[in-house]
């Protein structure tokens, strides 16, 4: 269970007040506040299903004005071909089209001194925790105005957490994660280009697994990507599973 849920993370969390997740015997659907944030995970289906299964799931996104939506494809598909038969109906590989599911099972390396590390207090630091991000992630200028304009009083928002970073006191890192029965689900650790090499991930990664540790619930598990993957395991994580990441923009 710890592998799958490190692979398919957004199916373990607890939803927050604009998350949906639809879960059925053949897939979990996942969808979040922004419009284009959609996963598909957890396909579990015979072969002969499979166009059903796909006109399902547009069908469903269509129904709440969504257009696309990203498949992840774990290390124990069913079928096992599930990748190659996506891409022969049209879907494409991400940009990003493959990561690796890590946990991490004991204590991490220290950050060095100079860093101060917390959850957010503010609607001001939530923000610019947020911003560095999307800074980080090259998200594009329409999903940041609407994310934006949702973001006041969300750090309040159970169930999801949101660490910074300051340095000389600006946030310059920030990430945030979210409890699963199986520890503690990392998403969208990033460091301002700027502040680089400074120890900042590290930072974020002790603060969170001390967040981790405090609730009796020692383990913090992640998607890694190409970036991500060698910090990440220079930090102690170790691979538990792999997933394709493909893309279905069904908009026109």
């Amino acid at each position: 269970m710890l592998r799958e849920a490190a692979e398919y993370p957004n199916s373990f969390v607890a939803l927050g007040p604009d998350d949906e997740r639809i879960e059925t015997d053949r897939y979990t659907l996942c969808m979040s506040a922004a419009k284009r944030s959609n996963t598909v995970q957890r396909a579990r289906f015979a072969r002969e299903e499979i166009d059903e299964v796909v006109r399902e799931v547009r069908s469903e996104l269509r129904s709440r004005g969504r257009t696309r939506t990203q498949w992840e494809v774990g290390s124990a598909p069913e079928p096992d071909d599930l990748v190659e038969q996506l891409l022969a109906r049209g879907l494409v590989r991400d940009s990003d089209p493959f990561a690796v599911a890590l946990a991490l099972r004991s204590a991490p390396p220290a950050p060095p001194e100079g860093l101060l590390v917390r959850r957010v207090q503010t609607d001001e630091e939530y923000i610019a925790a947020k911003l560095v991000q999307f800074e980080a992630f090259g998200a594009p200028a329409e999903e940041i105005a609407d994310r934006r304009a949702a973001m006041p009083g969300r750090w309040r928002e159970a169930p999801k957490i949101v660490h910074a970073v300051w340095l000389d006191g600006e946030i310059v890192g920030s990430g945030t994660c979210s409890w699963t029965p199986h520890g503690l689900a990392l998403f969208g650790g990033a460091t301002l280009p700027r502040a680089r090499g400074r120890g900042v991930y590290r930072a974020l990664i002790d603060a969170r697994w001390r967040e981790a540790t405090s609730a009796d619930a020692p383990a913090l598990i992640t998607q890694a990507g190409a970036m991500s993957r060698p910090i990440l395991e220079r930090l102690g994580f170790r691979p538990v599973g792999r997933v394709d990441m493909l893309i279905d923009d069904f908009g026109t």
